[in-house]
């Protein structure tokens, strides 16, 4: 497995990958509205392949990272992937990450906690609104949990 910038990988491949896994690159959240393909971000690769991607957004004083994937969890990719932003955001002096998910994202409510990241806030009914500006957004989880809050966790990076 091979970490690169982003940058380095074909757009119109981006673009299938979060088509793919999240029906299209347009990310709604409280913060804001993302499209991944422009944000600053790392890809594993393995045979040219994509396998993992993470994206972040720089605000002033932390970053939040918009989007997190692995084709195959539980092999190490998401951990490499994070470690791998963390250490680009230290070098770049930034002592804080934050992360939106919803409430539920049982799995990565776990990945996250264990990797050392706290939930700080709730965010009530966020996914309401997200849902007017892409109403695709499914009410209920695939584990028949409503779909309806934000959870805000974040990371101080030593």
């Amino acid at each position: 497995m091979v970490i690169t910038d982003l940058k380095n990988v074909n757009m119109d491949k981006l673009k299938r990958f979060f088509e793919d896994n999240w029906g299209s690159p347009e990310m709604i959240l409280s913060t804001g509205v993302y499209n991944c393909i422009d944000l600053p971000g790392f890809v594993a690769l393995e045979e040219y392949e994509i396998i993992g991607l993470i994206t972040y957004f720089k605000h002033k004083d932390y970053w939040e990272i918009i989007s997190l994937d692995a084709v195959v969890e539980n092999i190490g990719i998401g951990t490499k992937l994070l470690n791998h932003l963390e250490e680009e955001a230290k070098s770049n002096n930034i002592k804080t990450i934050k992360l939106i998910t919803t409430n539920d994202n049982i799995r990565a409510l776990s990945f996250y906690q264990k990797r050392g990241y706290r939930m700080i806030d709730i965010i009530p009914f966020a996914v309401n609104n997200a849902r007017k500006i892409k109403p695709e957004i499914p009410f209920v989880s695939e584990d028949g949990i409503p779909i309806r809050d934000e959870l805000l966790l974040e990371k101080t990076l030593s």
